[in-house]
């Protein structure tokens, strides 16, 4: 039984012990793949690892451009279409029936058993698509928050006015080390304690920008009066274009900021099954999405508090504070060892994707199938496969190249979240959740759902218009030797 679990699983195959004095179906789900072991603490951790990025530290630039009103209502209205949908799609981890039907491992196969066709392979290029780009985006950006860490040192020392310059590569190099290494877990079941980690850090370096940001306001030196009710001011802040794009880039960064439904099945399939995956799912993200939004209005609003309308992109890695030196120092090292984590969270289900498809195409090949086992000191043994080595390595590689040669990603990575965020948060779900729930063509409730999604296809529609004119101004501006994140 272990050799079949072997060939037709990317887990870590079982041992004699595990099967000694019992039953050996008592170590293994009803799908004969190990017991899974996650509730909806690690399933939290996981959410909050893939929610909370750095990203929640430019929030106070987006509520800049959107002002007073507009900012936190809109961060209110994706958060709650964020959790709708994610419940919507935890009730199809199963099918037909959502607590005893047949497991869908990924998002791809929940759409094959509830839609089938075409949109199969859409979802696919959407989902993958997207995971792609943010594990280059997440390497881009734990360079900058690593070279943040160097900078402000520099800046202690030589003064606010020197000329801090440092190459991002070397860093990118060191994040791509520590990637290669964590690449090697075999699967998302044994994330649990990195994924822990991740969130520690999130919730440390958003506090830490919440707390200067109090700081600043409290001791005078915050910016109440250059905020408004509307955001930056045409004429004075920047030209009435400027303003719709800026606008039109706030929501997208906002709507974006929420998004984990490119994990979330396969952060499910870590779920013990009782409680039913649904019920531990649906609190994990209502846990995730509550923490979220707290993080996101405190961080937002003070911070917007703090430096009004000129509030910068990032007020951490764009030097909105300089001391105390080591408290901004250790924020950063928190933002890299969070996107150490937040990496993996994405690229997993990726390495799992392409390792399955492998291994269904060529069964009898031993490079790709067969497990060599080593014993690892204090650890038992691991289970090393050499497709899996060179696969996962070559992928990090390519990442962090890529990263080299295009600093600028990250202004892209907004077209690919515009490109992704509407079938994957919103128009999967609540097509699936149509056709398991048979509700009928025309009824208020299919009406309502189907105006829900059109009105977050135009969202995503206007996002990418922002993206992509925030991109061809990045390109216009582009200095080879220059900084990324400058």
């Amino acid at each position: 039984m272990a050799r079949e679990m072997q060939k037709s699983s990317m887990f870590i195959e079982q041992t004699t012990a595990d099967y000694e004095n019992g039953d050996p179906q008592k170590n293994l789900d009803d799908d004969g793949r190990p017991k899974r072991t996650g509730t909806w603490v690690t399933a939290s951790a996981h959410i909050i690892t893939a929610v909370i990025g750095s990203g929640v530290l430019s929030l106070a630039w987006a509520i800049a451009q959107l002002g007073w009103v507009a900012g936190p209502a809109v961060l209110m209205i994706f958060s709650f279409i964020t959790y709708f949908t994610s419940t919507l799609l935890a009730d199809c981890y199963r099918a037909p029936d959502p607590i005893h039907g047949k497991r869908n491992y990924t998002y791809m196969d929940v759409v094959r058993a509830y839609l089938g066709g075409r949109k199969v392979q859409l979802c696919g290029l959407a989902q993958y698509g997207n995971l792609l780009g943010i594990t280059i985006g997440y390497t881009i950006t734990a360079s900058i928050s690593m070279v943040a860490v160097k900078r402000s040192n520099c800046f202690h020392k030589h003064g606010h006015e020197a000329k801090c310059q440092t190459s991002n590569n070397p860093f990118m190099i060191i994040f791509a080390c520590f990637q290669i290494l964590l690449s090697q877990i075999p699967n998302f079941h044994e994330l649990s304690w990195l994924s822990i980690l991740a969130a520690i850090m999130s919730f440390a370096y958003s506090s830490i920008g919440l707390g200067l940001s109090i700081a600043k306001v409290a001791g005078g030196n915050g910016h109440l009066n250059t905020t408004s009710l509307t955001g930056v001011t045409v004429g004075v802040d920047v030209s009435s274009t400027e303003k719709v794009w800026k606008t039109f880039q706030a929501i997208g960064d906002i709507a974006f900021a929420y998004a984990f439904s490119t994990v979330l099945v396969e952060i499910q399939d870590t779920l013990k099954s009782s409680p039913p995956e649904n019920k531990s799912m649906k609190r994990a993200s209502g846990i995730g999405v509550m923490t979220t939004t707290l993080f996101y209005v405190l961080c937002g609003i003070m911070g917007y508090a703090a430096f009004g309308n000129d509030a910068p992109g990032n007020f951490l890695t764009g030097f909105g504070f300089y001391e105390p030196f080591w408290l901004v120092d250790f924020a950063n090292v928190c933002i890299a060892v969070h996107l150490i984590g937040a990496y993996q969270v994405f690229a997993q289900p990726l390495f799992g994707f392409v390792e399955r498809m492998c291994k269904g195409r060529y069964p009898d090949n031993a490079f790709i199938t067969r497990e060599h086992a080593i014993n690892v000191p204090c650890c038992g043994v691991y289970y090393l496969n050499f497709f899996r080595l060179i696969w996962r390595t070559a992928y990090v590689i390519v990442t962090a190249v890529l990263a080299m040669l295009f600093p600028f990603f990250n202004d892209f990575l907004g077209l690919i979240g515009a490109g992704s965020f509407w079938p994957l948060t919103v128009y999967f779900p609540i097509e699936i959740h149509i056709a398991q729930s048979k509700i009928p063509k025309y009824s208020f409730r299919w009406v309502w759902l189907k105006i829900l999604s059109w009105v977050c296809l135009i969202v995503s529609l206007i996002a990418a218009a922002g993206s992509i004119q925030g991109l061809i101004h990045s390109l216009s501006v582009y200095k080879p030797f220059q900084t990324p994140g400058e």
